[in-house]
């Protein structure tokens, strides 16, 4: 499982996993989670860089109706993942 490192503004850096990773409506999203292990809490981010960025810039989705959109299909790629909010 991919390890990424998130280095937010003024804050100590912060490890995720990558589950899976998705496109829709032209935005990628990913799904991490802080730990390997079973019932590890999970968040949907969205990369909210612009083009020809060197490196990419998330933030967790808090939208709703986003939400559910992309946790769909987050549960579809992971058949034996189950997706809680």
């Amino acid at each position: 499982m991919e390890k990424i490192v998130f280095r937010p503004d003024g804050e100590e850096e912060v490890e995720f996993y990558v589950l899976e990773q998705t496109r829709l409506s032209g935005i990628d999203y990913i799904l991490v989670t802080d730990s390997e292990e079973d019932d590890a809490e999970a968040l949907i981010l969205k990369d909210i860089s612009s083009d020809g960025e060197e490196e990419a810039v998330y933030e967790i989705v808090e939208d709703d109706t986003e939400l559910d959109a992309v946790a769909a299909i987050f549960s579809d790629m992971l058949e034996d993942i189950d997706l809680e909010h």
